[in-house]
């Protein structure tokens, strides 16, 4: 599971986490992003004007573009409500807690709390 964290820093050109990022994304694992994560992580590129080319960019990662979970909008609010974390934090970590994965992110808060709730974290 990719926080927008690790992609922007894929994505960004001269970004600290680049060469970090890049060791995460070349797995074999299969890599899934939530869709509220991929938009985050495409904003930089669409003031740019280079969104198109970051979306390709992303596909040709072979990132898995998740569609909406049972239950996604109250599994999201209720970890808001317990965690304050921000929303497009909590569609990450709720969708993470939910398929069992692993939660690649370079920040900090959010990494702690996950492992707090017993997600794998790595990255961070």
């Amino acid at each position: 599971m990719l926080d927008a964290s690790v992609m922007i820093a894929h994505l960004l050109k001269g970004d600290p986490h680049a060469t970090a990022a890049l060791e995460i994304l070349d797995t074999e694992e299969e890599l899934v992003m939530h869709p509220l994560t991929i938009a985050e992580s495409l904003v930089g590129p669409a003031k740019q004007k280079l969104v198109d080319v970051a979306d390709r960019a992303i596909d040709t990662l072979g990132v898995e573009r998740l569609r909406p979970l049972e239950d996604e909008s109250k599994r999201i609010a209720l970890l808001r409500a317990e965690t304050s974390v921000k929303l497009p934090d909590c569609c990450v970590l709720a969708t993470a807690e939910q398929l069992g994965a692993t939660l690649a992110t370079f920040d900090r808060r959010l990494a702690d709390i996950a492992r707090s709730r017993g997600v794998e974290v790595v990255g961070a």
